[in-house]
């Protein structure tokens, strides 16, 4: 609920501090971000390729750039094609109309897996999808035993849906960044093939889980029938992801792409952001990780009784801090706002914008307009805040 309404304030006018917004301190403001990787603005070469992109019409498959970007990401993922698409919610919408043709096929998925929770329900709504929810075990993953159980279930019965397709998320956002290790992608794919069953990879941070695997992506696309891959979170373009698959189903999501009004024209520039992105993620995103460990290490350092954080599962981006004191919203609210008392104590007045993730914890995630200096900014922000609320 938390994070619903965390939503509906940022959706306010001037709910949230903006770059060079007044602070009433009389010193200059310095926002640091931390609420998501899609609040990345494209960078001078980014905005450069955008400018420069050959186009072409897309609709008709003439667009260069977005050819070349659909090749080289095919390469990378270890698919036979890629379909370049406006969002990963339509990447992953595509992917579950192509594996689940039939009306009432049964989804199985974790509970808390973007999918599931913020995707509007669109399997349901738009595709006729049953979705089951299972429980997510911490890692993210779930529990095999019980993935067995419900997919046998409808094999021949009259009153149960039919599973056609299993839905994995990685890295697993709400697990807090976690990567699902590799064997674990093998079991259940071995598990889905034994019953005639799909698997898809909701990998919207795919390349986060390569990174901090110290793998190609492929090796880890290898172990899923399709793939979905977003380019505005860590990848940092504005806007824009892709499936991947086989040839077969690329051509029936294109298809797909067209009925939910995803078909582009001269889409290269958007495309041209992509390519970017795509070309320097072994460079930026391992920084992100250093940085996202710097700071839960620091905060844990601070040996505050308020916050905590499980330095183990700081394994990308993200870190999800526990708060013991008060509520998550009054330590955002906090970290948000500046006072006299702050700028005099530190010559700085740093906005720290935040979600409450659940009713007892935050969410902080990396990205590449957060910089170290940035980290350590955050971290005598948080220092001050939890000295003003400690005992």
């Amino acid at each position: 609920m938390l994070r619903g309404l965390a939503w509906a304030a940022a959706r306010r006018p001037g709910a949230l501090w903006t770059r060079g917004s007044g602070n009433g301190t009389g010193v200059p403001a310095h926002v640091v971000d931390l609420r998501s990787d899609t609040v990345t603005k494209p960078g001078p070469a980014m905005r450069r390729a955008m400018a420069e992109a050959v186009v072409g019409d897309d609709d008709y498959g003439e667009d260069p750039t977005v050819r070349e970007l659909q090749e080289k990401a095919a390469k990378l993922l270890g698919v036979d094609r890629t379909l370049f698409v406006p969002t990963n919610t339509m990447a992953n919408l595509i992917s579950v109309m192509c594996h689940c043709q039939r009306r009432g096929s049964q989804l199985l998925l974790g509970q808390e897996c973007h999918l599931h929770v913020y995707e509007l329900g669109g399997v349901a709504q738009i595709a006729g999808v049953h979705s089951h929810p299972l429980p997510d075990l911490p890692h993210g993953t779930l529990d095999l035993a019980e993935l067995e159980r419900v997919v046998t279930r409808g094999l021949g019965s009259p009153y149960h849906p039919v599973c056609e397709l299993i839905c994995l998320e990685n890295t697993h956002s709400s697990s807090g960044g976690r990567v699902l290790p590799i064997d674990y992608l093998r079991q259940v794919h071995l598990l889905a093939r034994s019953y005639g069953v799909r698997v898809h990879l909701d990998g919207a941070r795919l390349m986060n889980a390569a990174v901090a695997l110290h793998v190609p992506p492929a090796r880890i696309v290898e172990h899923c029938d399709s793939v979905s891959l977003c380019f505005s979170k860590g990848l940092g373009a504005p806007v824009g992801a892709l499936v991947g698959g086989p040839k077969d189903f690329i051509e029936e999501a294109w298809r797909l792409r067209k009925a939910l009004g995803g078909g582009m024209r001269q889409a290269g520039v958007l495309a041209a952001a992509a390519l970017v992105g795509l070309a320097d993620f072994e460079e930026v995103l391992p920084t992100d990780h250093r940085n996202a460990q710097r700071f839960a290490k620091g905060l844990q350092e601070l040996a505050s009784p308020i916050c905590s954080v499980d330095l183990a599962a700081v394994e990308t981006n993200m870190v999800m801090v526990r708060v013991h004191g008060p509520p998550p919203e009054e330590l955002c609210r906090r970290l948000q706002a500046v006072s006299a008392d702050e700028v005099a104590q530190t010559g700085r007045a740093v906005h720290v914008l935040l979600f409450p993730w659940t009713e007892r914890s935050v969410r902080a995630v990396w990205h590449r307009d957060v910089s170290a200096q940035d980290t350590e900014l955050v971290l005598k922000k948080w220092g001050f805040v939890l000295r003003q609320l400690g005992p």
